[in-house]
């Protein structure tokens, strides 16, 4: 019988790892099986994750206070998404560096300072990575753009409420750049021009 009171901590086990098993590796992650033993009913259990790197996204905003959107086709919807500016960390590489380069990268945008708003885990039920939210303030376009051979990307810039009210209407899906928006939401309400 489900109840409305919260579980206690105490009582939730953290599962045993016992090995895992190499299943598929892809450029873009690897899948592994992994085999975990419950430590109390002792039942044992494979569960498969993906290893991807980690990922940042970028909230690059102008000088005029907008934000800078791509907006590209998407593999695994079959449709284009508006999104911001983001990509795959290099390994060992700090979000502070990496979101910069990202987005010089795919929209010839550099700013600065670069800074941390925060960080997720996309889907800890199946994947190990994080994705890192990068804010870059006094954003200019003055880059050449340097695509993967895979990109083709739209760029432009939107003021930040109309962005925020795109969210609002269903316009923007991809739910990492929902993440990244809701930690950029707070910083925006305390440093809004009024």
């Amino acid at each position: 019988m489900a109840t409305n009171e919260p579980t206690d901590p105490a009582k939730i086990a953290r599962w045993e790892k016992l090995g895992h098993a190499l299943l598929a590796s892809t450029r873009v992650f690897e899948l592994r099986s992994t085999r975990y033993r419950h430590p109390v009913r002792l039942t044992e259990r494979d569960f498969i994750v993906a290893h991807p790197p980690d990922w940042v996204n970028v909230l690059a905003l102008t000088p005029d206070h907008h934000l800078v959107l791509v907006r590209q086709f998407r593999f695994g919807t079959e449709a284009f998404s508006w999104e911001i500016p983001g990509g795959v960390m290099h390994v060992g590489e700090d979000p502070l560096v990496g979101g910069p380069r990202e987005l010089r990268e795919e929209t010839g945008f550099i700013g600065a300072p670069a800074r941390l708003l925060g960080s997720v885990h996309p889907n800890p039920a199946i994947q190990s990575n994080r994705c890192h939210f990068v804010l870059v303030e006094q954003a200019a376009q003055t880059a050449a753009l340097e695509w993967d051979a895979d990109e083709e990307i739209e760029v432009t810039t939107l003021p930040v409420e109309e962005v925020l009210a795109r969210v609002h209407a269903g316009e923007i899906t991809h739910g990492l750049v929902l993440n990244a928006l809701l930690f950029f939401q707070k910083y925006w309400e305390t440093m809004r021009p009024r």
